[in-house]
């Protein structure tokens, strides 16, 4: 299983468009678990990601996937991660 992150913060209506995105995506992969994190919740994410969210995030590698993105950049980007 992969496990990814999407930060984000309420209200961004960004935000908002890469979850829907990402729960299309995950229809077709249940090998996929998703955790969601509201980057106002630790100053150090509000640091790294405040002008720069959504973003997908793969916490095993490191990889990130900034806005924007479709549902191709996010396959290319699972692809990418289970070498596939």
């Amino acid at each position: 299983m992969i496990r990814l992150v999407l930060f984000g913060t309420s209200g961004c209506h960004l935000c908002e468009q890469a979850e829907q995105l990402i729960r299309e995506f995950l229809r077709d992969d249940f090998e996929l678990f998703i955790e969601t994190i509201d980057i106002a919740e630790f100053e150090q994410w509000q640091e790294k990601y405040a002008l720069r969210i959504p973003v997908l995030y793969h916490p095993e590698t490191q990889n990130e996937l900034g806005w924007p993105f479709d549902q191709t950049n996010i396959e290319e980007f699972i692809k990418r991660l289970t070498n596939g």
